[in-house]
């Protein structure tokens, strides 16, 4: 249609074309806000044996949808006929944009941004499945994700009304989008809300991949997929995800409904739960880098290759202390060896202090070697990191890399002796 009014509202371009109509931006005068309105295909209305579904299909979404006041679903604010025109005011998402890109390999989001989509669309779902409704078309062409992601699942004209109190007319038989669909939904078999939870699950396949899980030249091949084929791990395409995603996107994909989420609910809180673990799993791995950055460039360390030192690394036992905190004890039986990472300490016999250590500086090669006791008190001279060894934590590395620590470790021993050496040979 041209750009003009339709009912009370102003048309001031288009947005998007679908499958039932043309999506335009336009304005509501009356409460001076941006609206989204879709305007059905007016020769598809015509269609004298397929007008009628194709019109019950239509107002379904004003129907179904207006039943739904959720952050992640597209509120619906009015519907209509202008003439010749049926009519759906809906949210306007600025800068929306479908989750297409997002599936496709050159178009992935980062993890976290996947788990947080797939969390959101579990969540509206499960709260479309309280009020008795079933999408029956999730697909990435009807998840909106704006400019600051924002995420919105519209298009409810093919949605499942099962409620006692309701008299409206629904579209039945099999409808939906068949890459998308369940097994139960192929099949037409009586629905619940595992089908939406079905559908999810190939969308967060193909958003952590980039494929398909039921790739096929075909539909009849895409539906023998479907209904008996189970699609390779998503590790098989990327061994680097976290075997708990893996776990959660096959449950989500179970051709059973008996063995699938029974809820999108349930789906969203393992979600949860695995967010969770990655950001721990994330915050691990910053410290084991920025832990291994540190000791690289120290002289200990500078024989071991990286796969070695990263051994080193997770072995050690690690300090944080603070100014004036004692390290060693005097007098004390101790077999580690630590490492100064970054800091200052002092030395001291009794009162008296006897030297200063640096960052790269050894201590404790005695107790190590002979498990004496400590000849001197070592105190944290600055707020000092320091990384510790002992023959316990050695025994868990690999014997390449021990063998590299016990000669970094007999070359420490010999510069110390030979230092001792000089300073009692030099004259007084």
């Amino acid at each position: 249609m041209a750009f003009g009014k339709v009912g009370k509202y102003v048309i001031t371009r288009e947005i998007s074309r679908g499958g039932m109509g043309t999506v335009y931006l336009g304005h509501d005068p009356y409460a001076d806000t941006p609206v989204a309105i879709k305007i059905a295909h007016a020769e598809q209305l015509k269609e004298e044996e397929s007008g009628a579904r194709f019109r019950k299909m239509f107002f379904n979404e004003a129907r179904t949808a207006g039943l739904l006041t959720h952050p992640n679903i597209v509120r619906i604010f009015d519907a209509g006929v202008d003439g010749e025109n049926c009519y759906i005011v809906m949210e306007y998402i600025e800068g929306g944009a479908t989750l297409k890109p997002a599936c496709k390999p050159e178009g992935l989001l980062p993890l976290g941004r996947v788990i947080e989509v797939i969390f959101k669309c579990a969540k509206a779902l499960d709260h479309a499945h309280r009020q008795g409704i079933i999408h029956r078309d999730i697909k990435p062409g009807n998840i909106l994700v704006s400019g600051d992601f924002e995420v919105k699942i519209g298009d409810f004209g093919i949605a499942y009304l099962n409620r006692t109190d309701s008299d409206q007319t629904m579209v039945l038989g099999v409808a939906g989008s068949p890459r998308y669909m369940s097994p139960e939904q192929i099949s037409d078999q009586n629905l619940t809300a595992q089908t939406d939870v079905f559908s999810l699950g190939v969308i967060m396949y193909e958003m952590l991949t980039g494929r398909s899980p039921f790739a096929a030249d075909n539909f009849p091949l895409l539906i023998q997929k479907i209904m008996t084929e189970e699609p390779a791990p998503i590790r098989q395409h990327r061994p680097e995800l976290d075997e708990m995603l893996e776990a959660i996107v096959a449950r989500a994909l179970a051709k059973k409904p008996s063995a699938r989420y029974a809820s999108a609910l349930d789906l969203a809180t393992d979600l949860s739960n695995a967010f969770e673990r990655l950001l721990m799993k994330a915050a691990r791995q910053i410290d084991i880098d920025e832990r291994f950055a540190c000791v690289r460039r120290l002289p200990f360390f500078q024989e071991f290759t990286d796969a070695e030192l990263r051994e080193l690394v997770n072995a050690g036992i690690w300090i944080n202390a603070e100014a004036g905190r004692q390290i060693i004890v005097e007098g004390e039986l101790d077999e580690s060896f630590y490492v100064i990472v970054d800091g200052e300490a002092s030395v001291r016999k009794g009162d008296k202090e006897l030297s200063a250590l640096r960052q790269g500086d050894c201590i404790g090669e005695m107790g190590y070697l002979m498990r004496t006791k400590r000849a001197a008190s070592i105190f944290a001279g600055t707020r000092i990191t320091l990384v510790q060894f002992n023959p316990t934590v050695m025994k868990k590395t690999s014997s390449e890399c021990q063998i590299k620590f016990l000669r970094a470790f007999l070359r420490t021993v010999i510069v110390r002796l030979t230092a001792t050496i000089e300073r009692l040979t030099l004259p007084a």
